[in-house]
């Protein structure tokens, strides 16, 4: 392996690499290959398994409740992850959108009007209010019918944004 990944302590700072190597090495783009995805996919495969033995060897002893709902028990989830992962390989040459990541969501705004047909076939809801579209798995379930603003759930949830018209500006905003 060529060792994409450098200084990972957490699932955070794994996926915000991952997010970058991807739009730098996707099959897509001129510097990147099949074969580069695949060694990327392959490492960040072994490092997940890693941080989530690390993580559930530090909560044997805790007796929180382990649903889906509660997003501390979906973070170490591995196939949550791939769902998430691979929904973000099928958007993130989209150009002119900004896309988002907050907790397992993926929030997708700007110039959107060109692609809304290809979002809704993938899965993706129009959320008016926030002027954003938004996929999650089917896991997750809402409990709450409080309507929180976006910066609420950036406070909470944590999240990271990439704009995708090539300029691979990157902002993080961790609660």
């Amino acid at each position: 392996m060529a060792g994409y990944f450098k200084n990972v302590n957490t699932l955070e700072e794994l996926r915000r690499q991952y997010r970058d190597l991807l739009k730098r090495f996707h099959p897509d783009n001129p510097q990147g290959s099949t074969q580069a995805t695949q060694e990327i996919n392959a490492e960040y495969d072994q490092l997940f398994r890693l941080l989530k033995n690390r993580h559930e060897s530090k909560s044997a002893d805790n007796t929180e409740s382990n649903t889906k709902t509660d997003f501390n028990n979906m973070k170490y989830d591995f196939t949550e992850d791939e769902l998430l992962r691979e929904m973000l390989q099928k958007v993130i040459h989209f150009d002119g959108i900004t896309l988002e990541i907050i907790g397992n969501w993926l929030w997708i705004s700007g110039n959107t009007y060109q692609y809304r047909k290809k979002l809704k076939d993938l899965g993706f809801k129009f959320a008016g209010q926030k002027k954003s579209w938004y996929w999650h798995s089917e896991a997750f379930r809402k409990r709450s019918h409080k309507k929180l603003s976006m910066e609420d759930i950036r406070n909470y949830y944590g999240s990271t944004e990439v704009e995708t018209n090539g300029t691979k500006r990157l902002k993080q905003a961790f609660a």
